[in-house]
């Protein structure tokens, strides 16, 4: 009898101790990645006030991860027209604005700036006026279908006054040197 309880004690460790490796195991095995708005963070958001038509959008985004993380859309209720854009030379070497294709990969613990005569967020066919001091709500959208949610401030800013030639987005191939587009 004392064999028998010493055997059924031994197979009940037995019997804990493989539940608890395989709970181990569980957590030690888990080789998910973060989602990626869940290391970047937005820093000093803004936008340039406007009447109407279109703006855009700066600040700096941070990679806090260990990953590259993509930024590939910008959603906002202020427009339903939103870009990524990028600052690019023409043949000529005049500095044109255009939509940025395949979004911006930030590396791992770096940053993106979105400025002024760089890249930045557009806004296109505003339904109405962005006055300095109302706020803007955006969320980035990244590769990996994660998203992070901020609010830019609106601001008076007399610079970056370029327009795209013939006032469209698409018109790009033609413009002069001076000229890109409004934001």
């Amino acid at each position: 009898m004392k064999n028998s309880l010493t055997l059924r004690i031994a197979a009940l460790c037995a019997a804990a101790a493989v539940t608890l490796s395989g709970c181990a195991a569980t957590g030690a095995d888990d080789t998910s990645t973060p989602a990626q708005g869940a290391s970047a963070t937005m820093k000093d958001p803004w936008l340039k006030a406007v009447d109407d038509g279109m703006t855009a959008g700066f600040g700096t985004i941070v990679n806090n991860g260990d990953q590259d993380v993509t930024v590939t859309a910008v959603t906002s209720p202020a427009s339903d027209d939103l870009e990524l854009h990028e600052t690019v030379a023409n043949e000529s070497g005049a500095m044109l604005m255009r939509e940025k294709t395949g979004g911006f990969t930030i590396p791992a613990h770096g940053e993106l700036h979105l400025e002024p005569g760089g890249s930045h967020i557009m806004l296109m066919d505003l339904p109405k006026a962005l006055a300095p001091g109302s706020e803007v709500s955006m969320t980035l959208q990244f590769s990996d279908q994660s998203t992070l949610e901020f609010s830019a401030p609106v601001k008076d800013f007399a610079g970056a006054n370029e327009n795209y030639h013939g006032g469209e987005p698409g018109d790009l191939d033609d413009a002069p040197a001076e000229s890109t587009h409004d934001h």
